[in-house]
């Protein structure tokens, strides 16, 4: 069975984000820590199924675990993970920080342009 590559493209919200907090940053710290609670619940279910797949089956799997040393393709494949994990925790702050960049990049380069007309 062939698997089909399907683009993706990355959506951002447009217009301005709603602020809960009055001290700057907890907003962004507060949208990864719902990032990394909703992270833990699907990791805490999923490891509960493997748990129980193994101990009907007879696994004794925390030796299992213990000794299972990774191979390449798992090693990029988690890494591949955690990397998509991490882009999604950091989101809002590195969304934040490239609309700050943008802007301080216009108003920067609009100054120039004036000093220099200026003399």
């Amino acid at each position: 069975m062939e698997k089909s590559i399907e683009p993706t493209v990355t959506r951002h919200a447009k217009g301005k984000r709603p602020k809960f907090f009055e001290v700057d940053g907890i907003d962004e710290a507060m949208s990864m820590i719902m990032v990394l609670a909703g992270e833990f619940c699907v990791m805490r279910d999923r490891l509960d199924t493997v748990e129980k797949i193994a101990t009907a089956k007879g696994i004794m799997i925390d030796q299992e675990v213990d000794d299972f040393e990774p191979d390449e393709a798992t090693i990029l494949a988690r890494e591949e993970r955690r990397q998509a994990f991490l882009d999604r925790l950091y989101y809002v702050t590195i969304k934040k920080a490239k609309e700050q960049e943008q802007n301080d990049s216009g108003e920067r380069y609009s100054a120039v342009l004036k000093e220099i007309a200026e003399g």
